[in-house]
């Protein structure tokens, strides 16, 4: 049966561009890997991608900066409520330091046994970074912002999802993706993703029945989706044909997103979960290598509409 290997990236509506950049490359010393444009819809809006210099699967971080008059998102119940990525053991302390020197209040917390630093996106959404004694993963290094191999962050360790009905997201999670659960107790949930590699990553479930439902729209201030990576074609849309045919009919046909295909299911609570394979040109396809996340580049699709999309995006500063 088709499986996954590990994240291939998480994906959130943010608000101002600028800031989003800022926060990412400045504060946590992500690289800049691809400056695009959402490919839906016809609003302009950017698409960012941070990560490790090479742009590897399961490092990468992607935003849409969506500051739009009256529309913002709702953080809340049935919706993804964090993004967790890891970190060397011993690094949190300097993580609490250097964040909050910044002004982004940040906190030690252990959660599931692990130490973990709270913080916040300056759009609100929750962050997490965290200990990880299992990832050999060479930590994302920036010279530049002061972020050496001792603290730099290795990559995506996980998200967290908030949910109502724990049993059907439990079923989704073991039965459709499929994950390994590995801890059910006062906390929450937690499932391990299969990773290859050997890389531990996680989807943490929390039962939240007390929020509000949160909006499912692309709007700034919530996470847009989870995508896993199932390395290729073949084994994506094997797994596509599992999880419809299990009755998870709220999935999408395959879609081109011009480094990676990409589908998408809903999960029983809410949460959008894709499932994503990087074409072999990857980051490579319109930038040289080497040199990924450098310019502002658009899809074939898009080439009539560049001066349209230019015009309508939020001016930022990306150094």
């Amino acid at each position: 049966m088709a499986r996954v290997s590990g994240y291939h990236h998480l994906t959130m509506s943010t608000d101002s561009a600028q800031e989003d950049f800022d926060f990412y490359t400045k504060a946590l010393g992500l690289h800049s890997v691809k400056r695009t444009v959402l490919f839906d819809g016809v609003i302009p809006v950017y698409h960012l991608y941070y990560g490790s210099p090479n742009g590897d699967a399961s490092t990468i971080i992607t935003t849409f900066p969506f500051r739009k008059p009256a529309v913002y998102g709702r953080r809340g119940t049935n919706q993804s409520r964090a993004i967790l990525q890891s970190i060397p053991v011993g690094a949190a302390d300097f993580w609490v330091d250097r964040l909050n020197a910044r002004g982004i209040e940040a906190a030690k917390i252990t959660r599931f046994g692990a130490t973990r630093v709270a913080f916040a996106h300056p759009c609100g959404i929750p962050h997490e970074l965290v200990e990880s004694d299992s990832d050999p993963r060479a930590p994302i290094t920036n010279a530049a912002q002061g972020i050496g191999k001792d603290h730099g962050i290795k990559g995506i360790y996980g998200s967290v999802v908030a949910v109502m009905d724990r049993t059907a997201m439990d079923d989704f999670l073991t039965i459709a993706l499929p994950l390994e659960k590995e801890a059910d107790n006062h906390e929450g949930l937690v499932y391990r993703v299969p990773d290859e590699s050997g890389v531990i990553q996680r989807v943490e479930v929390i039962v939240d029945r007390d929020s509000a439902q949160g909006t499912w729209t692309l709007a700034g201030g919530t996470i847009h989706h989870l995508a896993l990576n199932t390395g290729n074609e073949e084994n994506q849309l094997k797994l596509r044909a599992h999880i419809e045919g299990l009755g998870f009919t709220d999935i999408s046909e395959q879609k081109d997103r011009n480094y990676f295909k990409s589908c998408y299911v809903r999960s029983p609570g809410g949460a959008l979960f894709e499932l994503a394979w990087t074409t072999p040109e990857g980051w490579a396809k319109d930038e040289p290598p080497g040199a990924i996340g450098k310019t502002l580049v658009f899809p074939p699709w898009f080439k009539d509409r560049e001066a349209e999309l230019r015009e309508g995006l939020e001016p930022a500063e990306f150094v």
